[in-house]
């Protein structure tokens, strides 16, 4: 199951070429209930730079607004009255020629929250219209406001933006005046994408998509658009994000009170594609906020680290943003993905532990809490090993005859108080807790960059393989202390061999912490396991002797 889900997406991966070019920039007026991502029709691979929107060719001039905190510093821009940087203080890139610099999340041509009106058929683009602003920079303290204003066709627009220190979700409040009775819809745009924070550019691609949140959230990763295909999704929603492995900016409209939800997101043009010429890496995305006639809206903004007790604590389950899971298993793996990465946290934050020390703790204490449980099932199997003649007599003697056999053999169970798969459990439990922690070192922020001893980073591969080797090595002594004194049994010994090669193949590109906590969880198995096997030999279950060698004389009589 592991291998066909992860191992083709892990090592089938390509150098990096030359990305493709885009065509086209298609925006225009649309339904207020409608999510569209339009991918780009072919086209040639350039001799030069790719394309870029036509943000990044405005001509007139502009201001930079720099607002500061603690936590961020962004930068908003007086033409659009657009959000073009995001750099989060506490996170560092981790872009091997950015090493030393904080995280910057918005790519250059970026048009966040980039105004634009929708009034009948008419659309005006603020987009690249210059704003007055209220203040040159705004350092944060308290609720820190920000507001700009500017006119275009008899309409006025105000937008205030109003932030707090220590949190990443600011309050947009803004009117328009010259509506009409009918209203309008105000259009912002989130495109084109989060910029590569991290050492893989691949692993931040593939994990780039739009979320959006209606009864349930629903990802649509960038990588399953397909050119000159929109993708159609109907609204109201009450959140839309663009999300990379561990970031994400969002819209919110979380007021109950406020003028209406949001109401669609449309757009496209300017995208590129991935190393293997296919999947898009850009989209321009723009949605759509109903404005009464009266002209007030509000909205909410989050531009940040995909930290779930923040994403928690906004509410409207605003952390389904960062998924921990597969669909399908998610309701399974997802609760037990959580409880380990707040217990993880938690030894971090409160007991000074590090992450790697956690995942040793987390290890044995989950080998000790299924001791019970292995001694139930290795005594089951013992049993079973026990009443293994009297097995292969009756399949001896009803030979011929599956349904007798299969009967006789119930009955034989029952007789001797044995349970045929008693020995699976202690094999299958585990591995809801191991998947659980492939996604919560696949998705948790918290563990990016986390070292231990020669592991630069528990969330990725170890460089030098040492971790999923010596994990391979401690499975395969886990297997072969447990068959000692068993009789010879090919399958057992193909096995013995066969799964620790295979398991350590298929962790080799797994993150080191998972590979780090497996290994573990086998070596607090030996001293089990080796009970076991004198409690095996004091039942009298060994081996049988081998067969004395055959004489000469013994081969020529015969």
């Amino acid at each position: 199951m592991m291998a066909v889900l992860v191992v083709p997406s892990l090592f089938l991966k390509r150098p990096p070429r030359p990305p493709i070019s885009a065509v086209t920039d298609t925006t225009a007026p649309l339904p207020a209930d409608t999510l569209r991502s339009v991918t780009p029709s072919p086209a040639p691979v350039p001799s030069s730079t790719p394309t870029v929107p036509s943000t990044q060719a405005r001509s007139e001039p502009e201001d930079t607004i720099v607002v500061e905190s603690p936590l961020y510093r962004y930068q908003f821009s007086t033409r659009g009255a657009r959000l073009i940087a995001v750099e989060l203080k506490e996170y560092p890139s981790m872009r091997p020629e950015e090493r030393g610099q904080h995280a910057q999340l918005l790519r250059p041509e970026s048009d966040l929250l980039a105004p634009g009106l929708l009034v009948g058929r008419d659309t005006l683009s603020f987009s690249n219209h210059r704003f007055a602003a209220s203040a040159s920079s705004v350092q944060v303290s308290g609720e820190s406001p920000l507001t700009f204003t500017t006119e275009q066709g008899g309409v006025s627009l105000s937008i205030t933006y109003t932030f707090r220190p220590d949190s990443y979700l600011f309050d947009v409040t803004g009117s328009v005046q010259g509506l009409g009775v009918e209203g309008g819809t105000v259009l912002l745009s989130m495109g084109p994408g989060l910029r590569n924070t991290e050492a893989d550019s691949t692993e931040h691609f593939r994990e780039l998509g739009v979320v959006v949140k209606d009864g349930k959230a629903s990802l649509t990763r960038f990588g399953s658009l397909k050119p000159g295909q929109p993708v159609l999704f109907s609204g109201p929603f009450e959140w839309v994000a663009v999300k990379s492995k561990y970031f994400v900016t969002a819209v919110l409209a979380l007021d109950t009170l406020s003028t209406g939800r949001l109401g669609g997101i449309s757009g496209g043009s300017a995208l590129t594609q991935d190393v293997l010429h296919r999947n898009p890496t850009l989209a321009t995305i723009t949605i759509g906020l109903p404005v009464p006639s009266a002209g007030a809206f509000r909205y909410s903004v989050y531009a940040g680290p995909l930290e779930y007790p923040r994403l928690r604590a906004i509410g409207h389950d605003f952390d389904d943003v960062n998924p921990y899971g597969w669909p399908g298993i998610r309701t399974i793996i997802r609760p037990v993905a959580l409880g380990a990465r707040s217990l993880l946290v938690w030894l971090h934050d409160r007991l000074g532990l590090a992450y790697g020390l956690g995942l040793v703790f987390f290890g044995v204490a989950i080998r000790i809490l299924l001791w019970p449980l292995n001694q139930k099932a290795m005594r089951s199997t013992m049993a079973m090993q026990a009443i293994q003649p009297m097995i292969k007599e009756l399949q001896e003697k009803h030979k011929g005859e599956p349904q007798k056999q299969q009967q006789e053999m119930f009955k034989l169970y029952k007789e001797h108080n044995v349970n045929p798969f008693g020995g699976c459990w202690p094999m299958l439990l585990p591995w809801p807790i191991l998947i659980a922690l492939f996604f919560v070192f696949q998705n948790t922020i918290e563990l990016r960059g986390a070292s231990f001893l020669w592991l630069p980073d528990l969330s990725r591969p170890d460089p030098t393989f040492v971790i999923p080797i010596f994990m391979g090595l401690s499975m395969f002594l886990l297997s072969w202390i447990g068959s000692r004194g068993l009789p010879p049994n090919p399958q057992t010994k193909m096995m013995m061999y066969l799964m620790p090669g295979f398991m350590t193949f298929l962790f080799l590109r797994f993150a080191s912490g998972l590979n780090l906590y497996y290994a573990v969880m086998n070596l607090a198995s030996l001293p089990q396991q080796w009970m076991l096997v004198k409690e095996r030999r004091r039942r009298g279950i060994v081996a049988p002797p081998p067969p004395p060698p055959s004489k000469k004389g013994d081969r020529k009589g015969r």
